[in-house]
């Protein structure tokens, strides 16, 4: 077979040796072992490997940065910035050009001279977010901090501006001047717009023509006046993050109610303006988690008493419902009365009282959200607590060793002194006893002599109309009648004092 091959197969083609492709894959294994060291050096600093595999898809500049220069500027984030692990990943997944040595480097020693400010890791997360993104420098950034300083703003109220509102970096100084003219001209004073600007930082991005104004235009057509409004503003900021028309929504979907007449006084309690605004705060509380807005007005209408319960009441369920019951958060459009119920009594224990039975294997079907929210107490009970007698514990209610609680502190009888008996009340107790028999005794006397009389008369009259003599008798018997009264009167009197 050797023979034939070579007798067959031209010489020149093994004059020519083989030569493979070493640059193209040599290239590859570079590439290859560079994306594994920037994975291992993100990982280092808190990056999760979940996240690793679409970040260097979107970011692949990185891999042909320096490895060193990245892990310095990683080093200078955590160490010297000392921003949270969490934090440098979020804000390298929005920011990614932020890991550039150069530029924190240029940051670090602005941030060194601001040592008697407090800056905090927020603030600088912040700042170099939008300076990255503006191409902002720190010589602006400290003429922002000297404008805000000579605007009367106090040193808390800077910081909170920068890390609420990063963006006035970027501002103009006639257009602050502006927004501060406008506050003071619907009647907010000179001291409360370092509150204001505190409480909500973010009013200084908002257009006056496009955006305040007509807001305020809103707010009187409904029929809030002036003052009102003012005090509403001084009271709470962010009335100012309200969009045109929302309130108005808002509102109307008060109104519309259908629930107790004591949660809609509950709702009403501190006015309108306020109910609309607290729909308001619940309506982003939900759309943060994941709602569009028209789902999360429909379980505000569905379940009114969520407008009553705080925010972080209604987030702490939210984290559960996601995170440990593994639910969606959708869920809550079919079942709104989960964030009606009481966490701690009724939420958590029916919880326990599921999982304990799922691992266990006592549930035939799957059950969802509504199966454990919308059964009654004493139907869950019955359902999933009574046949497993080791369940009673984790539900507490309706279990063996629950109690009711009294009404009265346990000691509370031993304040009542037992009333002692008058030694005269016997005495006074015959005396009672005798009279009431001796006037039952009068009243049957008297009951029998009036029969007797009123008989003895009807008897005189008959014999008078026999003798003709009707009237002259009956003249004489009305004039005799009195007399007869009185003998009977004076009769019975004697009768009672003998007696």
């Amino acid at each position: 077979m050797a023979r034939r091959f070579l007798r067959t197969t031209p010489l020149h083609h093994f004059s020519a040796p083989f030569t493979p492709k070493p640059l193209l894959f040599s290239t590859n294994q570079s590439l290859y072992r560079k994306q594994i060291s920037l994975s291992t050096l993100l990982q280092r600093y808190g990056f999760p490997p979940t996240q690793l595999h679409t970040f260097l898809s979107r970011n692949r500049s990185l891999l042909n940065s320096n490895l060193h220069d990245i892990e310095k500027s990683l080093s200078i984030l955590l160490a010297s910035f000392k921003i949270p692990p969490k934090s440098i990943v979020s804000l390298i997944n929005d920011c990614p050009g932020v890991l550039n040595f150069d530029f924190l480097k240029k940051w670090e020693m602005a941030f060194s001279e601001l040592a008697d400010l407090g800056v905090s890791p927020l603030l600088i997360k912040s700042v170099l977010e939008h300076s990255k993104i503006f191409q902002i420098e720190p010589d602006r950034f400290n003429e922002t901090l000297k404008l805000l300083k000579g605007l009367g703003f106090s040193e808390g109220t800077t910081r909170r501006v920068l890390e609420g509102f990063p963006r006035v970096i970027a501002l103009k100084e006639s257009e602050i001047h502006k927004k501060i003219q406008f506050l003071m001209g619907i009647g907010i004073p000179r001291d409360g717009l370092d509150w204001v600007f505190n409480s909500f930082p973010e009013v200084l991005g908002f257009g006056i023509e496009n955006r305040l104004i007509p807001l305020l235009n809103e707010f009187q057509d409904l029929g809030f006046s002036k003052e009102l409004v003012r005090n509403e503003i001084i009271r709470e900021p962010r009335v100012f993050g309200m969009e045109v028309g929302e309130l108005s929504r808002c509102l109307d979907l008060i109104r519309s109610l259908k629930c107790r007449e004591p949660i809609k006084l509950a709702v009403f309690s501190e006015g309108a303006f306020i109910a609309g605004f607290e729909v308001k705060l619940r309506v982003d509380c939900l759309c943060k988690h994941g709602l569009i807005r028209r789902e999360a007005l429909k379980i505000l209408w569905k379940e009114p008493r969520v407008i009553l319960y705080d925010i972080d009441d209604i987030e702490k369920k939210i984290e559960f419902l996601v995170n440990t019951m593994r639910f969606n958060v959708g869920c809550l459009v079919d079942v709104p009365e989960y964030l009606g119920v009481n966490f701690e009594k009724q939420i958590v224990p029916r919880y326990k009282v599921i999982e304990f039975l799922r691992a266990k294997g006592g549930l035939g079907d799957e059950i969802g959200l509504k199966g454990i929210i919308k059964l009654s107490r004493l139907r869950f009970y019955n359902m999933y607590v009574k046949p497993y007698p080791e369940c009673e514990k984790m539900f507490g209610r309706f279990s063996g060793d629950f109690q009711v609680k009294s009404q009265h502190p346990a000691g509370l009888w031993k304040l009542f002194k037992h009333q002692q008996k008058d030694p005269d009340s016997k005495e006074d107790v015959k005396n009672m006893k005798a009279f009431m028999e001796a006037g039952d005794v009068a009243r049957d006397f008297v009951e029998q002599s009036l029969v007797a009389i009123s008989f003895e008369a009807r008897k005189f009259k008959l014999f008078l109309n026999r003798s003709g003599e009707i009237r002259a008798c009956e003249c004489s018997l009305a004039s005799s009648q009195p007399a007869f009264t009185g003998s009977l009167a004076l009769l019975t009197q004697d009768w009672i004092i003998k007696i």
